[in-house]
Order: structure tokens, then sequence, then C-alpha cells
């Protein structure tokens, strides 16, 4: 058989070289992911165990964002608009059922809906709950600040016309039950008791998947494996 080029014989080691490299790009970049997820994580336990501060203004709503927001302990006082409640489809660990969502009028009245807590589907009618809990007045509500969730859940949209809700969409709520100036965020309610028990507020789950440091050990174990394939593929054709 002829003997392969002299130039042969560098495509195949240089191009498991050239994928080493990709692969050890990726591990490197899943690492700067591990190190900003974990900073990610500490910011946000601080947030939640913070002092509560008064929730972001009609002024200070451009500025609101996720990274630096989410999951902050707010507080807002104002009456409740029970008549323009929405119920979204949740699933907690209490079982399936239906976040309760109202907005607040505010002093300046601007508004935000709240995300008062979760009501199993037997009590989804407030007729089924307690007259005391669509009591009139002024009320305070401390809790998490969330980012609103448009268009629905996975493979379910928001259905405005038919008052079927799969997500906290802000701005879709406000549009649907005719409600202006609205925060572009909710407010998960804690686990202050309300009367008669419901709804169940405090249910926020803050949970961050994290699998880089998984990610960067595959695509670092693939580099060394590319890296060594070319070295003996390399040696064999020498030898």
């Amino acid at each position: 058989m002829p003997e392969p080029s002299s130039r042969a014989r560098y495509i195949f080691p240089g191009f498991l070289l050239f994928l080493a490299a990709v692969f050890l790009t990726l591990g490197t970049w899943q690492v700067q992911r591990l190190f900003w997820k974990l900073d990610l994580i500490e910011r946000v336990e601080a947030r939640i165990h913070a002092d509560p501060v008064p929730a972001p203004s009609r002024a200070e709503w451009n500025t609101v964002s996720a990274e630096k927001d989410e999951y902050r302990r707010v507080g807002v006082t104002g009456l409740f608009l029970h008549d323009k409640t929405v119920l979204v489809q949740a699933v907690t660990e209490r079982g399936a059922g239906f976040w309760v969502l109202t907005p607040l009028i505010l002093a300046d009245d601007t508004a935000v809906i709240v995300n008062r807590g979760f009501v199993p589907a037997d009590r989804r009618d407030p007729a089924a709950r307690v007259a005391s809990e669509l009591a009139a007045g002024p009320v305070a509500v401390t809790g998490l600040l969330r980012i609103s969730e448009p268009g629905g859940a996975f493979l379910r949209s928001n259905d405005p016309a038919g008052d079927r809700w799969f997500s906290r969409d802000v701005a879709a709520i406000a549009a649907a039950k005719g409600i202006a100036d609205v925060a572009p965020y909710f407010i998960d309610a804690d686990a202050t008791p309300n009367p008669g028990g419901l709804p169940i507020g405090g249910l926020t789950v803050v949970a961050f998947r994290n699998t880089h440091l998984v990610y960067a050990l595959t695509w670092y174990a693939l580099a060394a494996m590319s890296a060594a394939a070319a070295y003996f593929v390399r040696r064999s054709r020498l030898a």
C-alpha cells in the first residue's frame, strides 16, 4: 500500500488537536458560568434574608431587572381590588391548585400585582373561603419581588379572554382587568397568615439549577481524550 503523504499524516491529528482546543474553551466557559452562578446564588440568599425595603416606585420601574432585583424582600401598603383577582394554575409542595393574584392600589395611584398565596382547587371560589378574606381597608404586604412571566407555561398559553392563566404575566393580567399604571413586577407575599388560613403565602421556591461543574469536567475530559488521541495517532504514523 502506498505511504500516506507527509501532509496527510498531520490532518487527522491536527483535527483532533483542534477539537481538544474547542473542548478546552467550552470547559473554561463552564467554569466561568459556575462562578457566575455561585455569585448569583449568594446574592439572592442575601436578598431573601435582608430586611424588607420599599418596593420600586414608578420612577424606578425602568431599572428593575431580574439580575439585581428578583427575590428582593420588599414591602408595600395599599388597597386590594378583590374584584380583579385572577387565579393562576400552580403546582406546589401542597399539591395542585391556584395562585391568587390581586392588584394592590398604592398611595400614588399606581398598582402592583400581589401573589397572595396558594389555594387548593376545591377552594378557588372566594365563597368557599372566609368573608373576612375580602375585608376592605389598607393592608401591608411583605414579600419577594418577582419578575413578570409573559406568555404562559410550557405548551400552555394564557387565555385572558377565558380568564385562564398559566403564568403570572403582569402586563396581560393588567390589560385583561383594565388596570393602569401597573408595576412591571409582582410580589410573592410572605407566610403572614391570611384570615381563615387562605391563601397560603410564603411558598416561593428559590432554586437554581447548577450543573456547570459537571459540564466543565465533561468538556475537559473530552479535551484530554482528544489530545491523547492526537498524540497516539501521530505516534503510530511515525512508527
